[in-house]
């Protein structure tokens, strides 16, 4: 649990925040919001106070767990860091978003598509500066039959999927200074498009690799 610390204590903060924020809080609390930061939809004070804290240590708990019942879980001395500093920035992610959602049932003046489109678009261009340094395992990064299949595959697929993640990150964050909901359904589209063509990537280089061993 040490290389979770940063994780773990961005969580504990979110914590320690409802549980100063609950008495302050409105019956019923936006939990979801439109591509134009309008809320359409609400939860109890109790689940949106406890809802992205449990979300956040249930992912601490699971990222402890899976290197060591992965199949590949040799793989995962070779690119510790990059895992473990995955793993925390998602969980300050949570924490964050945990904060602003809260803060906006407080009374604070937040865009909580802004807050998003930067949390979510600075977590892609993270992924895809590291996804070079991800060794074959079984739960993160581009798995595919023709990735899990070659480590040649494996390879070239990430350093492929490392820039279309990245560039789809960046169109992402441009959305929180744009601010349309058009523009919004754009990125998703790069995030959709980066993911696709990563996959599409993986079997044609499988597949050229096979035709090269025959």
């Amino acid at each position: 649990m040490r290389k979770l610390i940063p994780g773990l204590l961005a969580l504990a903060a979110a914590a320690g925040f409802s549980v100063w924020a609950y008495p302050h809080l409105p019956a019923q609390v936006a939990t979801h919001f439109t591509l134009d930061g309008e809320p359409n939809g609400w939860s109890s004070r109790l689940v949106a106070s406890i809802l992205a804290p449990g979300i956040g240590l249930v992912l601490a708990v699971g990222s402890t767990v899976l290197p060591r019942i992965d199949p590949r879980g040799a793989n995962y001395a070779q690119f510790g860091p990059t895992y473990w500093t995955i793993i925390n920035a998602a969980l300050v992610l949570v924490a964050g978003v945990h904060f602003f959602l809260l803060g906006k049932a407080l009374g604070w003046r937040v865009d909580m598509t802004r807050v998003a489109a930067l949390g979510i678009g600075g977590m892609l261009v993270l992924l895809g500066n590291r996804m070079t340094r991800i060794r074959p395992n079984w739960f993160m990064g581009i798995r595919t039959p023709w990735t899990l299949s070659s480590d040649t595959v494996w390879r070239k697929t990430h350093r492929f999927g490392g820039v279309a993640f990245v560039i789809a990150g960046l169109c992402v964050v441009a959305t929180a200074f744009i601010g349309s909901g058009w523009v919004s359904c754009g990125a998703m589209g790069c995030v959709a498009a980066a993911a696709l063509s990563s996959v599409v990537y993986s079997y044609v280089i499988w597949k050229k690799e096979q035709d090269e061993a025959v």
